[in-house]
């Protein structure tokens, strides 16, 4: 089991037996074979508080649960697929730009602020995202949306990489996030997210980076 890139827009998974996949509700776009999609009010492997944090972070729709014998398409709105894979590794990404992953994959939710402080909850309430990131780790594939395309840039000890909260995707590694502002309390009365705002990511692993700041 595992994705394939069919264009840039689109990925093609492989369900057998036994196995299973999760996607966005709305995710298929076709499928051959035997396959069920059924909604998991559980939230994945995660459970119940993985699904709690996809409420919390205004994320009513759960999970679909696809199982079976086939494959099916992915793709959604017309948003550019990037595939990434993990070995063993957890990646963190923004649960509205997730796609799919393979059941083989542990969820998790973690809160943003957790790490950046009081300024991790501005995040939330003033450039519009989430205050919670999904987790996934272990082996497997997982396909993320994103506008315009993705690049994957390199984070390395002594070298932090600054993204706009807004174009910030996901990201892998042993990295600690924290976001700041260059402006005062005052100033960001009223502002959205752009270089007002800058997620630094310091430490050694990969940030993926939206080309557009347009939300999903």
């Amino acid at each position: 089991m595992g994705f394939r890139e069919i264009n840039p827009k689109m990925v093609e998974a492989t369900v057998a037996p036994g196995e299973r996949l999760f996607s966005q509700r709305g995710a298929m776009l076709a499928y051959r074979g035997e396959v069920s999609f059924t909604p998991n009010l559980r939230g994945g492997q995660g459970g119940v508080m993985s699904m709690i944090g996809r409420r919390v972070a205004n994320e009513d729709t759960p999970l679909m649960t696809v199982e079976g014998s086939g494959t099916v398409l992915f793709g959604h709105g017309g948003h550019h697929v990037q595939v990434i894979r993990l070995a063993g590794d957890t990646l963190y990404v923004e649960a509205d730009r997730l796609l799919a992953f393979e059941g083989t994959l542990e969820q998790g939710t973690v809160f943003l602020g957790a790490q950046g402080g009081v300024m991790g909850m501005v995040r939330g309430q003033v450039s519009g995202q989430g205050l919670f990131t999904t987790s996934l780790k272990g082996h497997g594939g997982v396909a993320v949306m994103a506008h315009g395309g993705v690049i994957e840039v390199p984070i390395s000890p002594g070298r932090p990489v600054h993204v706009d909260p807004q174009a910030y995707v996901a990201h892998h590694g042993d990295v600690r996030n924290k976001l700041s502002t260059a402006l005062g309390w005052r100033d960001m009365v009223g502002r959205g997210s752009g270089e007002a705002f800058q997620l630094e990511l310091s430490g050694s692993g990969a940030v993926y980076v939206q080309a557009s700041e347009e939300k999903l």
